[in-house]
């Protein structure tokens, strides 16, 4: 897109921080300039001039805004970012040093407005449900790494109570403590859903891709090879309204349950979005199904092929591809089902093998370089998880190949970050326009701004939007 005037102008109205860098916004009339993202109020054209960079601003005479802090982002640093990584790691770390969410506030130095500001733009959560997720992780690790007593170790996570520990524990991970702790030892395990769980789009959204050879759903039986630390298992999952009950072939039980937790999305605060939709009069994106979850993939290299072969080609096509690359990059692994392809194998492919596979030149060499980004070790998938959102799609957009849709998805679908948008999805788009009774689909500053409203829980907002316009599966 060639930058006018126009142009520029248009993508400070949307905010739109992928401009981030490519220029620089001179208001005439306060004397400072900003990034084309910056969330102060916006100033009339006539205000305004545009600068290729930050020197170029002050040599006109213009300071840096206090607010986007245009200079940082120019070096590449970001301090009020990392002030807020620094904690985050800290309360991670050491979980019961944190009272509450009134003791992560004064750790940091802000104001509390602003600490649950930052918290939301950059981890999509409140400092009280960070500090939760913080506690519940480390006593994960305890129940599985120690012998130590569940009082002992609710106690060592900064749990309030027994009881507390037990409730959250078992809401966010559909087991008990002790339940949890016997993985260790085990090949099995059963998950209880939550009340109201719409198990039909569970079914939906493990047998959407009717070509792959790495999964099948038969009733209510799913099977599928998964890719573990030690390499490929054999998973298979029986389902009903009220549980999951899992087996694990030839890998661990606790990162069988870690996948079964995502393909589930137990973890995801769907009553919250609820609320919020009702709340906002839109009750109706949720009617029928307010317990709908987000079905992530198994691991983050599967929603990575996923982003970059969906990209600008229908839905349909995209599993013939998946499914073409996998039985060109990986061998039948059990019950006639392939392993998914591995950032190794995939590495070991040049482009034009892919080609006669249909893939474009664009598209093979994408797939094919990105892998080599992987196991050359200049993109760490394990990093992105505990990465804060904004390093994390600041990593992925780095990557040649992906884009805003692409590294959304990829956010939403793999990392689970809850307030994601894949600007320019159609069938984000085409939800909207039936939703709110649209003559026409709306763009992408248009979506931006419509979507807004459902921040934090953007992603979620996204799943129903994405079902809102199809049939109801029995």
């Amino acid at each position: 897109m060639r930058l006018t005037n126009a142009t520029m102008y248009a993508r400070v109205l949307a905010e739109d921080a992928s401009y981030n860098g490519r220029f620089f916004t001179g208001v005439l009339t306060t004397g400072i300039y900003c990034l084309p993202a910056c969330k102060a109020r916006k100033p009339k054209l006539s205000n305004v001039r545009f600068f290729p960079t930050c020197e170029a601003a002050r040599a006109a005479g213009l300071r840096a805004c206090k607010k986007c802090h245009p200079d940082d982002f120019a070096r590449g640093a970001d301090p009020v970012l990392e002030t807020i990584e620094t904690l985050v790691g800290e309360v991670r770390a050491r979980p019961a040093a944190f009272a509450d969410a009134r003791t992560i506030v004064r750790r940091s130095g802000f104001g509390a407005t602003r600490v649950f500001e930052l918290f939301r733009l950059h981890y999509h959560t409140t400092p009280a449900d960070l500090l939760l997720r913080a506690r519940l992780d480390q006593a994960k690790r305890q129940l599985l790494d120690s012998s130590a007593s569940l009082a002992v170790i609710a106690q060592d996570a900064g749990f309030e109570s027994l009881s507390a520990f037990h409730e959250n524990f078992r809401r966010w991970n559909g087991l008990t403590p002790a339940a949890y702790r016997e993985l260790g030892d085990s090949t099995a395990f059963t998950v209880s859903l939550p009340e109201g769980y719409p198990l039909p789009y569970l079914r939906r959204a493990l047998s959407r891709d009717v070509h792959s050879v790495t999964e099948r759903l038969v009733g209510d039986r799913y099977i599928a090879v998964v890719q573990l630390s030690d390499g490929p298992a054999l998973l298979k999952l029986r389902l009903s309204p009220d549980t999951l009950h899992a087996e694990i072939f030839r890998g661990s039980a606790a990162e069988a349950h870690a996948i079964v937790v995502g393909l589930a999305g137990l973890d995801e605060d769907a009553a919250a979005f609820a609320r919020l939709a009702r709340k906002l009069g839109l009750g109706r994106l949720v009617a029928g199904r307010p317990e709908l979850r987000i079905s992530r993939t198994p691991t983050i290299f599967d929603g990575l092929l996923w982003a970059i072969i969906g990209q600008q080609i229908n839905f349909t096509f995209a599993c013939l591809l998946k499914r073409r690359l996998i039985e060109r990059s990986s061998a039948v692994f059990a019950d006639g089902l392939h392993a998914p392809p591995t950032p190794v194998a995939v590495a070991a492919l040049e482009p034009a093998d892919l080609l006669p596979l249909q893939f474009s030149r664009q598209k093979a060499d994408y797939v094919v370089a990105t892998a080599r980004l992987i196991t050359g070790g200049q993109l760490d998938l394990t990093a992105l998880r505990t990465m804060s959102a904004t390093r994390a799609e600041r990593t992925l957009l780095a990557v040649r190949g992906l884009g805003p849709w692409s590294v959304n998805y990829l956010m939403m679908r793999s990392l689970g970050f809850p307030d994601c948008v894949p600007l320019g999805d159609t069938g984000v788009t085409s939800g909207l326009q039936a939703l709110l009774k649209l003559d026409e689909r709306p763009d992408i500053d248009a979506t931006r701004r419509l979507m807004a409203v459902f921040s934090p829980h953007r992603s979620l907002a996204t799943t129903h939007l994405w079902q809102f316009t199809q049939p109801i599966p029995t």
